[in-house]
C-alpha cells in the first residue's frame, strides 16, 4: 500500500521479480545507496534485508542498480541480480530506448495542456548552490547540455488549498534533475521542491514527483511495470482534484503508441543509413577496381612503347 509514512528496512515494494531484475518501488525521501556509516534507510539496505542470498558480493553495494533517481523522488527502480542482465539493460539506456514516465504535482495551474519543454541545463556554479543544476543563459550555469521533457496536462486542482496541477512528465534525455529544473523554469515548480524553491516550499510531507512507468525493451521479454498513483486524496487528502482532463491511462497509451512510433521510425532511418554507408563503400570498391584496370592499361601502354 501506497502510504506518507517514513521509509523502513521492511517498507520496500516489489513491483517485479525474475531470475535477473528486481524492480521496487523506491520510497520518497530515501537514498539509492550512501557510502555514509550513518545513512541506515537506503534502497540497498532495504534489498540486503529483503534479500540477503540475492547481493552480489563482487559489487561495492552488492546490487547493480541500473539507473537513478533523485533522494527525494519515488517510483518504479530497476535493479539487475546479475552481470549479464545488468550489461542488457545499460545497453538499453544508452540507446536511449527506455521508456520512463512521471507523475507531479506542480504550483500553479499550467495553461499550456501538452508541450515539450526544452530547455539546456547545466552546472550551478554559483556559491551556495552547487548541488543544483540550471538553465542555460542563467548566472553561473556551466557546461550546459541540450534536454527535453514532454508535459502532459491531466488534472487540474488545489493542495492544502493552492492551485495546482497533476502532470505527465517523459524525459526525452537523461540530465540530473532535468524533471524539477524544466519544471521550475516554466514557472510551476513541483511541489515540495525544497532545493529548487530554495527551502521556501517545506510545508508538504514530500516531494510529488513519482516514477510511474518504466518499460526496458528487452530481449527475449520486455520489461514493463508501473508503480501505482502516490497523488490520490486517498494517500493524500491536502490533494483535492477539481477537474479532469485525460485519464492516466489513457494518456500512458497515446505516449507509448507515440513512443513506438518514434522508435520506429529511428530503426528505419538507421537502416537506411546503413544501406547508404554499404552503397558507398561498394562505389569505393568499384572505383578502385576501374582505376586498377585503367592503371594496368596504362603500364601495358607504356611498356610496349
Amino acid at each position: 500500500m501506497m502510504t506518507s509514512e517514513p521509509a523502513s528496512l521492511e517498507s520496500l515494494r516489489v513491483l517485479y521479480h525474475s531470475d535477473d531484475y528486481i524492480v521496487v518501488d523506491k520510497h520518497w525521501d530515501i537514498r539509492i545507496d550512501s557510502k555514509m556509516w550513518y545513512e541506515k534507510q537506503t534502497v540497498q539496505a532495504q534489498l540486503q534485508h529483503r534479500f540477503p542470498h540475492l547481493a552480489d558480493p563482487s559489487t561495492y553495494y552488492g546490487f547493480r542498480f541500473c539507473h537513478q533517481l533523485d533522494f527525494s523522488t519515488s517510483g518504479a527502480l530497476c535493479v539487475a541480480l546479475n552481470k549479464a542482465a545488468a550489461g542488457k539493460a545499460y545497453r538499453c539506456f544508452k540507446d536511449r530506448t527506455v521508456t520512463k514516465v512521471y507523475l507531479s504535482l506542480l504550483r500553479g495551474w499550467v495553461e499550456q495542456e501538452t508541450q515539450t519543454l526544452d530547455f539546456s541545463i547545466g552546472k550551478n556554479s554559483t556559491e551556495g548552490k552547487t548541488h543544483m543544476m540550471c538553465i542555460e543563459g542563467t548566472e553561473g550555469c556551466e557546461n550546459p547540455k541540450s534536454c527535453q521533457t514532454e508535459l502532459t496536462v491531466l488534472e487540474y486542482g488545489l493542495y492544502d488549498g493552492g492551485p495546482v496541477t497533476k502532470v505527465l512528465l517523459q524525459p526525452l534525455t537523461g540530465r540530473t534533475h532535468q524533471l524539477r529544473v524544466h519544471c521550475s523554469a516554466i514557472g510551476h515548480p513541483i511541489v515540495g521542491d525544497f532545493t529548487y524553491s530554495l527551502g521556501a516550499d517545506n510545508s508538504p510531507y514530500r516531494m510529488m514527483l513519482h516514477a510511474y512507468f518504466l518499460h526496458i525493451p528487452l530481449k527475449p521479454h520486455d520489461l514493463l511495470v508501473t508503480a501505482g498513483d502516490p497523488f490520490v486524496p486517498a494517500v493524500d487528502p491536502k490533494w483535492l482534484p477539481q477537474r479532469t482532463l485525460r485519464t492516466l491511462a489513457a494518456t500512458v497509451d497515446a505516449l507509448l503508441e507515440k513512443r513506438k512510433t518514434k522508435l520506429e521510425e529511428q530503426k528505419v532511418a538507421r537502416r537506411e543509413e546503413e544501406r547508404k554507408k554499404q552503397r558507398k563503400g561498394q562505389r569505393t570498391e568499384e572505383e578502385s577496381e576501374e582505376q586498377r584496370r585503367i592503371c594496368q592499361e596504362w603500364l601495358s601502354e607504356w611498356a610496349g612503347d
